[in-house]
């Protein structure tokens, strides 16, 4: 007898299973052809409920938006697979490089573990309950002592000899302004300030060292500093942070003309005091005694050139007025923390620039 062939004795294909009924494997998402199953396909297309779910342990409602935590029965969780870089979410990259990058394209710092790697020296000095100020030290008050005594003996000699160490204290006023402000560089600042001074000293000689010359020298000053601010393209508090700081420093340069406009007495006693009072301040005492010894040494140094000049007596309290308004400055000058640059430039000619209006108005008063 002859065996029949069999319907469902169909040669199989190879890597194809058996199928009974003579069909062919559907490919259902996630599988292959092959009838192997894709172990992430589960996880890609997990359907997600929106509504109300019921807990089978305790047959409650538990709302998959807003779970209770007081209630909520914590189940284990079964680790998940690795997922294939087709089903992986698009999340933001765990290299800490990475982070770091896009934080800083973003406009914010690096990550840091000893906190705000934008925050100040000062900030930082008085979050740690030290204090923001730092005095520059004795390098910049013998700086600043020479180039006082440049200016006594400058005037003793004449107006034009005079010019020569009051250019250099009106340019390291403007440049050591706008480092103070942490301005730096700012070119164009600095370069208007030392015009108005120049512009001021120009004034002065014109007009036979009348006072005048300097009042209107910052009012026209003031003014072209407005109008080129008003032309920035910089943001509204950018603009104002730079017109003030260039006011402030354009000021100081052309008060610093002071010196020029003064009798050539005052600014001999005036200048020997202010050097004097500096060195005294940077020696290593307490604060109050340190204030105490420089007035003292002022006053004691004025009285000394007072009885050279024409002043005598009266030099001691020149002196004391100039003392006081340096160590204003030189007060201003400390509130960097500390840069070594700014000492070197406010550190130096504020006290002195400070005290041109004092050397001016006491001595035309006492002469």
């Amino acid at each position: 007898m002859t065996n029949q062939p069999n319907r469902h004795d169909q040669p199989s294909q190879p890597n194809q299973p058996y199928d009974p009924y003579g069909q062919q494997p559907q490919a259902w998402p996630g599988q292959g052809y092959q009838g192997y199953e894709d172990p992430h396909a589960a996880q890609q297309y997990t359907q997600q409920w929106q509504g109300q779910t019921w807990e089978t342990q305790n047959h409650r409602a538990v709302s998959a938006q807003a779970p209770d935590p007081e209630t909520a029965i914590l189940t284990p969780q079964s680790p998940r697979p690795p997922q294939s870089p087709q089903s992986r979410p698009s999340q933001a990259p765990a290299d800490p490089a990475v982070t770091d990058a896009d934080a800083s394209a973003a406009g914010y710092g690096p990550a840091t573990v000893g906190g705000n790697a934008r925050v100040t020296d000062a900030q930082r000095a008085r979050a740690e309950g030290r204090s923001p100020i730092i005095e520059p030290g004795m390098q910049p008050a013998a700086l600043t002592a020479l180039l006082g005594l440049l200016l006594a003996g400058a005037a003793a000699v004449g107006t034009y000899a005079l010019l020569v160490p009051l250019v250099i204290l009106q340019a390291v006023t403007a440049a050591g302004w706008f480092r103070l402000n942490g301005m730096w560089p700012a070119r164009q600042g600095i370069a208007l300030g030392f015009a108005g001074a120049l512009a001021a000293d120009a004034a002065l000689l014109v007009s036979g060292r009348s006072p005048a010359a300097i009042l209107g020298t910052i009012g026209v000053w003031v003014l072209l500093t407005l109008v080129l601010q008003l032309r920035s393209h910089a943001d509204p508090d950018e603009r104002m942070y730079g017109l003030m700081a260039t006011v402030a420093a354009s000021a100081l340069a052309i008060v610093a003309g002071g010196y020029l406009a003064a009798a050539a007495d005052a600014v001999t006693v005036g200048a020997v005091a202010v050097a004097i009072a500096v060195l005294a301040r940077a020696l290593p005492l307490p604060t109050p005694a340190s204030v105490v010894v420089s007035l003292l040494a002022a006053a004691g140094a004025g009285i000394a050139m007072g009885s050279v000049t024409d002043l005598g007596t009266s030099g001691a309290l020149l002196g004391a007025g100039a003392a006081v308004c340096a160590l204003i400055g030189h007060r201003v000058a400390s509130y960097d923390y500390p840069s070594r640059f700014v000492h070197f430039t406010a550190g130096v000619a504020l006290p002195l620039a400070a005290a041109a209006p004092a050397v001016y108005v006491l001595g035309r008063a006492l002469a």
